[in-house]
């Protein structure tokens, strides 16, 4: 404090400073004015603060009430020796006096059970009732410590921003950003449908760049596309999210895959194109494949109808939220280290985040609170006081994905303090040796997240399962077709998968869906599989459709499901995603800015009208209404609480569909990627190795349950799609100590390996011990694995039990013949 003195305004704090602490321990005038020459002001409190110190063991001589008002006309005493302003304060913790049943709630969890403390009423108190808690001294030097000192040392505080402007973006600079991004978007864009640009290109491509360069997004769209680059450099996928897939920009710089133009043909050889704006393609991939009618080479297609205020809003003014899904783990981590080398190691920062405490957390301390004092309350009253400790911040964590760029020209303490998340400056690696702490930022990524730039680095299994399967087939993804045929069938029947739909029912059970969609991402769940068998879909545009209604909330169930099921509209005509709205209204007439304000109001779930400031309805539903709109579309706006993005829905469903390609093509790869990826935590080896009929056997075992646990529901999902494996002919091998992977599944003489990570409690770091210790040399007996490996004695007797251990010793066996 001494070095940093300057500009720094020190008070002597309350009855745990040190100041006060000496006047407690009855040091002489001497000492404590050679003490509070360090501070700018003594601070004195009402005595009722300080009331816990009578008949503390700690303070024989504080009997009385009496003896705390000695206390401060000693601070005042010497205040007036030294010269030093004393300043009368509340010591506030709270605003009102009615507010500090939330304190004692909140101390209570510390209390001991039986044992009650007792806490000060520490409220801000008015400065009459200052005054009155210093009626013990005249009355006008009771003004000068609560009225003129306190002003004194307030207007002696300088007036400050102590962060950088709320209204301000800043972000990063990088050099020749923005002309970086129109020589890439302009060189891709001729690239694939030649020069001079189709009106509908070029048109898409100045509406978009006009707003992001004027507005200094540009930049950020560039930083985005050299995190994808660096990604797809290392043979990496990167998936978008959100709305970012509506951005024909973001497409044409890498970022997205999505193509959000209307569907459309072009030729990659002479470039002939071909548009449909019209409403009557669902997307570009369900085009049928025809040949160039310039050149006859076979067109590509593409455009998946996204308009582009999905994104940064009707003007092009909202700051770009460009969220993307890496590689979980391995290019994740790569991913956020690459942040560092673009800017700067220091100018890097984990987002923060505070955790609050929670519903079950508030009313568990009120009943604790209550219990403990003998008190009965009913449940209105618990409700009450758990909702004046609801929200209090409990912890500190760290965003996973979170990245928080500060520009290099500036301080990360312009914008914010930094910490170790939950305050803990090392923790415990996987192998228990003591690491750094993650820093974070201090505030949480909410509070700042306008000012600075913030990165979603988020990781996902799609990248990861599809890196692994075109390692193990060599097959490129970015070369299957989104037409495929059998691929399609897979979502409607499981005829490509060489079972019959009879076959899968006696498997899994009568569950009143038959599709091949287990173990695909967006589509393997219950929900959406019976979705797949009420709705059957043909193409890809229907997948997406799909997707979009089982991520919305009050879309499907009682809505869409009802509109399709009666035959009031066909799939491709239900709402199923935000950009549904803005088209279909656009195509019957209503004004684009419009039908973009209904289309926000629907996916919020706030209906068709906006309320304004003054409680002045919009006239939208009467627009709607004039372009003679039917009932059933407006109806399903009202019902809808929330609404997924098309651009997320597409993305989501290229991954679905690449994976669903191997899983026909390749299985015994798509089952090792899934298994591995998918089912770590909840494959049960005890049951699916046992075999087929083991399997059936738990999964009936499951569905008859009542109220089967979490675990077990998991544990059904993953044995479902084991069995489905053997319904195909494929089968496991027995784990192996001398041939399995630590964590992946692996493919042996066509049959798969399972690894050690899915045994019983074992765990990865004992797995990769056992890899580790099994290279150097073989395992010689049961001993020699518990000591070279770190198996525990409780997994060697499970490892024996899966029949792994056969053959191996149980203490090594001397070799006479070795001396």
């Amino acid at each position: 404090m001494e070095e940093l003195r300057e500009g720094i305004i020190l008070g002597s704090a309350c009855v745990v400073g040190e100041f006060f602490q000496a006047v407690l321990q009855g040091k002489s005038d001497e000492e404590l004015i050679e003490i509070a020459k360090f501070y700018d002001y003594l601070e004195v409190q009402p005595i009722g603060n300080n009331s816990f110190l009578i008949n503390d063991d700690k303070y024989p001589e504080v009997t009385s009430e009496r003896d705390l008002q000695e206390l401060n006309k000693k601070v005042i005493d010497i205040g007036e020796k030294t010269g030093i302003p004393v300043c009368a304060t509340s010591d506030a913790h709270y605003l009102f006096r009615e507010d500090r049943v939330n304190r004692d709630i909140l101390l209570s969890m510390w209390e001991k059970p039986g044992k009650i403390d007792s806490h000060p009423s520490v409220y801000l108190r008015t400065t009459q009732e200052m005054l009155d808690e210093f009626n013990y001294i005249s009355p006008k030097k009771a003004q000068e410590i609560v009225i003129d000192n306190t002003r004194n040392i307030a207007e002696a505080c300088q007036t400050i921003e102590p962060l950088a402007e709320e209204w301000k973006s800043y972000n990063p600079k990088i050099s020749g950003a923005d002309k970086k991004l129109l020589d890439m978007c302009y060189q891709n864009a001729k690239a694939i449908y030649g020069d001079p640009l189709p009106a509908v290109v070029q048109q898409r491509l100045d509406s978009e760049l006009d707003p992001i360069i004027k507005h200094g997004f540009g930049v950020l769209y560039f930083i985005a596309h050299k995190l994808v680059k660096h990604s797809n450099d290392r043979g990496y996928l990167v998936g978008s999210r959100g709305s970012v897939g509506s951005s024909f920009v973001a497409t044409l710089a890498g970022i997205t895959e999505v193509n959000p133009l209307p569907p459309h043909y072009v030729c990659p050889s002479c470039h002939w194109t071909k548009f449909y704006t019209d409403g009557s393609v669902g997307g570009g991939f369900d085009l049928p494949n025809k040949e160039c009618p310039n050149c006859g080479t076979v067109l590509n297609k593409n455009g998946h109808n996204i308009p582009f205020a999905v994104f940064l809003g009707f003007d092009g003014d909202k700051v770009p939220d460009i969220d993307l899904n890496f590689s979980s783990g391995d290019d994740q981590a790569d991913a956020h280290k690459y942040t560092e080398e673009l800017f700067g190691r220091d100018n890097v920062f984990r987002a923060g985040t505070i955790a609050g405490i929670q519903d079950r957390t508030a009313f568990g301390l009120v009943k604790r609170y209550a219990e403990n004092r003998g008190l009965t309350y009913n449940d209105i009253f618990i409700e009450k006081l758990a909702g004046g400790v609801l929200g209090v911040k409990r912890t500190t964590g760290q965003h996973p994905a979170g990245i928080m760029v500060c520009p290099r020209d500036m301080d990360i303490h312009d914008f914010t303090p930094l910490q170790y998340a939950a305050n803990k400056r090392y923790i415990k690696g996987e192998s228990g040796e003591k690491i750094p702490g993650t820093i974070t930022t201090h505030f949480d990524y909410h509070s700042i997240s306008g000012r600075m730039l913030k990165l979603d680095i988020l990781g996902h299994d799609d990248p990861k399962i599809i890196h692994m399967l075109q390692r193990l087939t060599g097959v490129d993804p970015l070369k299957i077709p989104f037409d495929d045929p059998d691929t399609i069938s897979l979502f409607s029947s499981t005829t490509a998968l060489g079972y019959t739909e009879e076959q899968l029912r006696k498997t899994i059970g009568d569950k009143g869906y038959t599709v091949g969609a287990l173990g695909l991402p967006e589509y393997g769940t219950p929900f959406v599989r019976q979705m797949l068998e009420d709705t059957k879909p043909q193409n890809f545009s229907q997948l997406v459709r799909i997707s979009g209604f089982s991520h919305g909330t009050n879309v499907w169930l009682g809505n869409a499901q009802d509109l399709i099921k009666s035959k009031t509209v066909k799939l491709e005509e239900a709402i199923s995603t935000r950009d549904d709205v803005m088209n279909y209204l656009i195509e019957h007439g209503v004004k684009e800015l419009t039908a973009f304000k209904v289309m926000e109001n629907v996916r919020k779930g706030k209906g068709l009208e906006k309320t304004d400031k003054t409680g002045k309805k919009s006239n939208n539903r009467k627009e709607i209404e004039e372009a003679n709109v039917p009932q059933w579309f407006i109806d399903s706006c009202l019902k809808i609480s929330y609404l997924f993005p098309r651009a997320h829905a597409v993305a989501y469903v290229m991954m679905a569909f690449r994976i669903a390609w191997f899983k026909i093509n390749y299985p015994l790869a798509f089952y090792a990627a899934y298994f591995t990826i998918r089912a770590e935590g909840s494959f049960d080896a005890l049951i699916i190795l046992r075999g087929f009929e083991a399997q059936k056997a738990e999964l009936h075992r499951v569905a008859t349950m009542e109220h089967p646990s979490n675990v077990e529901k998991d544990c059904a999902i993953v044995t479902e799609v084991a069995a489905e494996m053997y319904l195909r002919g494929y089968e496991f091998l027995p784990i192996s100590l001398e041939h399995s992977s630590a964590s992946e599944f692996t493919i042996v003489d066509n049959k798969i390996l399972p690894p050690f990570n899915c045994i019983p409690a074992l765990g990865n770091q004992v797995a990769k011990d056992i890899v580790a210790a099994r290279e150097v040399e073989p395992f010689s007996s049961k001993e020699d694995l518990r000591k070279r490996g770190k198996v525990s004695q409780s997994i060697v007797e499970t490892m024996e039990e899966m029949g792994i251990l056969k053959n191996l010793p149980e203490e090594e066996q001397l070799n006479l013949f070795g001396f």
